[in-house]
């Protein structure tokens, strides 16, 4: 057991759910899972808290769980995921003219660079959260990943600006402090879930990753190893299961399983002599539902939520041809049925699901490989990288933690098999390369801006 790593704990406020996970790395780099609990949520809608009292409640019963789940975990700081169509990006371009030309380019002058980006223009009330640098360019030359140790009188770069609006920011954070615990990160969903699910070759490959929540679906697009965009589509399976409830005549929760357990993404695949059997409500008689009725109007919402993820691809000159690695489905709207084929026959691009499990040590039970807890991983590694790079401060004494029987899987040494229906081979897994330097990249400073702020007051 590797008692020298800190425990770090990814905290995912979605729109259906809310869920705890703990992590500490073993001996190979891979997580082993301390602690696990998750709640339904009340106060967020489409990714943005509304009703802070009730999220604070919601998140106190998943931190509550995730201490029945392992007694001995002490938890204070969490890394937070955030998201929510308030979320957008934009392109800029931006260029300095260098002082001393005869000497290399530093480190300090793309610092420069990309600090005259936060002075972007952009609507009253919002901030922004993110500059990430695409490519450079120093005077004739193009297309330069990293300028550094070149010379050259001018310096330049495409920049993909991320912003979100201030107070849907402050929401969340004020949610978690009053549950009593400590935001370390704020870190962007998309980002925190791509970071779980792909790997370094799809990174060079280029690849689209789709996120379907509760609330909202965050789409991460990656070519050539940069993040190109970002986007948050506000359709997502809450929609679904809404579509279904008003299309069908039925409560929301009988919506929510008909989804869940007969639901298909393609009408086509759906029998068309099958029917669901709902009992009536008070004395009304049983109704009778067709599945393929289901199928379509699930197939409908679906293909909606993947002509927006083509629109996207499309606005960054990003379609069919250029992205090897395809679509990477992931979060707990993935599962449903046919939804691969629904989405190579939308966006003409190969697709698959993105599990976490290459991230996590084996023998962890079942639900932890979901796709529903990609974004909760991608937080815990993002941890492992601020703490890998000394780039926030870790308590130096450790407690002696074990894995909790509970979250063991007694029946299968291969949570991915059980998950895939295909055997993911651990020479496969070995094989695909871990991201490396991924999270380097964006210096967010969401947290920042509480810092910032708490100075003004004192």
């Amino acid at each position: 057991m590797n008692n020298e790593q800190p425990i770090i704990v990814g905290l995912d406020i979605g729109t259906t759910k809310i869920a705890v996970i703990a992590g500490r790395k073993n001996e190979f780099g891979k997580l082993e899972i301390l602690g696990f609990g998750k709640s339904n949520s009340n106060g967020v809608k489409h990714g943005q808290v509304l009703n802070i009292d009730e999220t604070i409640k919601a998140i106190k019963t998943a931190l509550e769980n995730c201490f029945a789940s392992n007694p001995n975990l002490d938890v204070h700081e969490v890394y937070v995921g955030i998201a929510g169509h308030h979320i957008k990006s934009l392109q800029t371009r931006g260029d300095i003219v260098r002082q001393k030309t005869d000497e290399e380019i530093t480190q300090r002058e793309i610092d420069q660079l990309i600090d005259d980006q936060y002075k972007t223009y952009i609507p009253a009330g919002d901030q922004i959260i993110d500059v990430i640098p695409q490519e450079f360019t120093v005077d004739n030359f193009q297309n330069i990943p990293n300028p550094i140790g070149y010379g050259g009188v001018k310096i330049g770069a495409n920049f993909h600006i991320i912003t979100g609006d201030k107070n849907a920011i402050k929401n969340i954070n004020r949610s978690v402090e009053k549950a009593g615990l400590h935001t370390k990160d704020l870190v962007l969903q998309p980002l925190a879930s791509s970071s779980a699910v792909m790997g370094q070759e799809d990174l060079e490959a280029g690849v689209a990753i789709v996120d379907i929540g509760g609330g909202t679906t965050d789409l991460a697009v990656f070519y050539e190893g940069i993040l190109k965009h970002t986007a948050v589509i506000p359709f997502a399976g809450e929609n679904i299961t809404n579509d279904i409830k008003t299309g069908l005549g039925v409560l929301k929760t009988q919506a929510e399983q008909m989804k869940v357990q007969f639901g298909s993404a393609l009408s086509n695949e759906a029998k068309a002599n099958a029917y669901i059997t709902i009992p009536g409500l008070r004395g009304m008689p049983a109704k009778e539902i067709s599945v393929k009725n289901l199928a379509n109007i699930i197939q409908a919402r679906m293909s909606e939520i993947m002509d927006f993820v083509t629109y996207h691809l499309k606005q960054v000159g990003l379609d069919n041809r250029m992205l090897n690695g395809g679509i990477i489905l992931t979060g707990g709207g993935s599962q449903l049925k046919h939804l691969i084929q629904l989405t190579e026959y939308v966006t003409g691009l190969p697709a698959r699901i993105g599990f976490p499990n290459e991230h996590l040590a084996g023998g962890h039970i079942e639900e932890l490989a979901k796709p529903t807890y990609s974004t909760c991983i991608g937080l815990i590694l993002k941890g492992y990288d601020d703490y890998e790079h000394n780039r926030k401060e870790f308590e130096k004494e450790y407690k002696k933690v074990e894995v909790p029987e509970g979250l063991k899987n007694t029946e299968s040494e291969h949570p991915a098999e059980v998950m895939t229906g295909e055997a993911v081979s651990d020479k496969e897994i070995k094989r695909r390369k871990n991201l490396t330097g991924f999270w380097g990249k964006f210096k967010d400073r969401i947290i920042d801006l509480f810092k910032e702020e708490e100075d003004k007051h004192l």
